[in-house]
């Protein structure tokens, strides 16, 4: 079984691209990070999900967005280099890199504006 898992950044705007035959491809480049200090490595993973779903959750995937992927993994030859691919099934997407402290502070628990109990006397409520 050939399942990968990851969470990168992305390199450039997911495109979408069609096919001679009509069919939607999303593209975009993830850099996925491992380790850390002066061990850390980033490998490039060319994504590509086949699809109308892929291609309307394109418009969502800018530069610098955390992506989490799910597919199949891979290599291709282009001018004697090797490219890693990822034939994604699954697309998570997570924090955007611009809209970080945003999405942290709607996390806060909202205020309750609700009436105290002993006020709320409305006769039309059976209990």
């Amino acid at each position: 079984m050939n399942v990968f898992t990851g969470i990168g950044r992305a390199g450039r705007d997911a495109e979408v691209r069609h096919t001679s035959n009509g069919k939607q491809v999303m593209n975009v480049g993830l850099a996925i990070d491992s380790g850390f200090g002066d061990n850390k490595q980033t490998t490039w993973l060319d994504c590509s999900a086949w699809g109308e779903r892929f291609a309307k959750v394109a418009e969502y995937i800018k530069k610098g967005d955390r992506v989490g992927v799910s597919g199949e993994i891979g290599t291709r030859e282009h001018e004697g280099k090797t490219y890693v691919t990822l034939n994604v099934r699954e697309v998570t997407l997570l924090t955007a890199k611009q809209d970080a402290p945003q999405r942290q502070e709607s996390r806060k628990p909202a205020q309750s504006k609700a009436p105290p109990a002993d006020s709320f006397d409305d006769p039309s409520i059976p209990f």
